[in-house]
């Protein structure tokens, strides 16, 4: 099922599984900002990414001394989310645990994700409330894929602030303490495939807060994800999008000891704790 939310500028659309923006067009131009989903390259549009970000090693996890399994990036992207409100530019999804959950994740919790248009603005907000009798650890993350017409060599990226751009490699999906430093030309980042040859760039410690793509030096879109401690950028090789992926964590080390609460990036809250992030994509 789709929900369609819309103003006097926009429209999105929202799949109810995994709460998945599908869509964000001008209603002026009727460009389509976000990536189709052709499973040629990728089959997904935005999916949210909960209760880990990335992937654990050996894809488990252990509370005391009990062992889990989670997939990679988690479960809400694969649950059907109940639309709870809807106003004409406002759609408010939920998630709680269920018996399958538990049995993968052993936290009582619901998931609001909650999609607000304002003027050439797309609000996206994640509300996570532990509803468990003891701390909650999470990580939570963003993963929208952005639609790029023509050659993928003519776009770019700004960053907020001037700054050294450094990331950490992944080896075997895990992050390594192996880091590259992204080289700029006019403070633009010039974007071509090569950037992507071991996968996604995963910066821990970015002062910018917000980002803007460019075609042939023209603002495209911003994605402001102030608060967000994280960010991942990501594509495939020949693929005509680009992933902004502002996450509260990411994938486990090669050193990890496992215990989830030592997890580096994680979040912990308390019980009844009500966790709160947004970020938010602008259209030019």
């Amino acid at each position: 099922m789709i929900t369609t939310i819309s103003n006097a500028g926009l429209t999105a659309k929202i799949n109810h599984k995994g709460a998945e923006l599908c869509s964000l067009q001008s209603n002026e131009t009727s460009k389509q900002y976000i990536w189709e989903g052709n499973p040629e390259f990728w089959g997904k549009h935005s999916p949210v990414l909960f209760p880990i970000v990335g992937t654990l090693k050996n894809n488990s996890f252990k509370i005391d001394n009990s062992e889990y399994n989670l997939p990679r990036h988690g479960f809400a992207r694969d649950l059907v989310f109940e639309l709870t409100e809807q106003k004409e530019n406002r759609a408010v999804f939920s998630i709680q645990e269920t018996a399958e959950t538990l049995k993968v994740y052993p936290f009582k919790f619901e998931l609001r994700i909650i999609y607000t248009l304002e003027n050439k603005s797309l609000n996206i907000e994640y509300k996570v409330i532990n509803l468990s009798k003891s701390k909650m650890p999470f990580s939570i993350g963003a993963h929208p894929a952005f639609a790029l017409e023509g050659n993928f060599e003519n776009y770019a990226i700004a960053f907020e602030k001037d700054e050294a751009l450094v990331y950490n490699l992944l080896e075997n999906d895990l992050i390594s303490d192996k880091t590259e430093t992204i080289e700029k030309q006019d403070d633009l980042v010039a974007l071509n495939y090569t950037l992507f040859e071991n996968d996604a760039l995963i910066f821990k410690n970015l002062k910018s807060s917000s980002l803007t793509i460019l075609k042939n030096k023209n603002p495209l879109l911003e994605v402001a994800y102030n608060g967000f401690p994280h960010l991942g950028i990501w594509t495939k090789q020949d693929a005509p999008f680009i992933c902004i992926e502002p996450w509260y964590g990411y994938s486990d080390t090669n050193d990890t000891t496992g215990n989830i609460f030592e997890k580096e990036g994680i979040q912990i809250i308390e019980a009844n704790e009500v966790f709160d992030s947004k970020f938010s994509i602008t259209l030019f």
